[in-house]
């Protein structure tokens, strides 16, 4: 069975490979802060909208969160998102010297950090095996079968029993990818999937895939 999830994700991953252009550890989580509950494109607005006005953490750090509604509207809650990213500006030079730091325990101390959004900053900008798992990697983890799991915290502690280390990091982009193109929330593309044959959800499925 593991062996079976394991070539599932390696699958997964050089099918749907996603390229992270951006590894500044500051910038990644930003962006991650950004993209929480709005899409890809509007979290891309945003970010380049923010980063074309001010260059780093000591800038963003002396403002106030009006300073940046206009420049963050694009990626929604706005006014919640600017007290976040200046928060954790401000926590960032107080205690870490403007840097971000490369430890779970400490990244999910900062205000509206969870483990996806650490664990996206630790693999992509610090080259750690950490595996972030958020509705993508929950929705399609399960719809696979690789787990039976309510929730995406309960998904990353099962992932971590079935999956090698060393696919952690790239998994979570690859499985946003396909859980865009393929494997949608609604309307997944089953009878287009490389899984058709041994996905038991595509029974449920497979008539909105027309």
């Amino acid at each position: 069975m593991k062996r079976n999830i394991k070539n599932q994700a390696e699958k997964i991953i050089h099918m749907f490979p996603r390229i992270n252009s951006e590894t500044n550890p500051y910038k990644v989580l930003i962006e991650t802060v950004l993209s929480q509950r709005t899409k890809d494109e509007n979290t891309e607005k945003a970010f380049k909208s923010l980063f074309s006005r001010y260059k780093n953490v000591f800038e963003i750090s002396k403002l106030k969160p009006q300073d940046l509604y206009d420049l963050i509207k694009p990626a929604g809650m706005y006014k919640q998102k600017s007290e976040r990213i200046i928060n954790i500006s401000k926590i960032l030079i107080e205690k870490y010297n403007g840097k971000v730091p490369d430890e779970l325990e400490e990244l999910i101390k900062l205000p509206g950090v969870g483990r996806k959004t650490a664990n996206i900053v630790l693999y992509v900008s610090f080259g750690k095996e950490a595996l972030a798992v958020d509705t993508h990697v929950h929705r399609i983890s399960n719809r696979l079968g690789w787990v039976t799991t309510k929730t995406p915290e309960e998904t990353e502690v099962q992932l971590r029993k079935i999956i090698p280390s060393e696919l952690w990091g790239p998994l979570n982009g690859s499985m946003v990818n396909f859980g865009q193109k393929i494997c949608k929330s609604i309307s997944p593309k089953c009878m287009e999937c490389f899984f058709n044959e041994v996905c038991l959800s595509k029974r449920v499925y497979k008539n909105k895939s027309r």
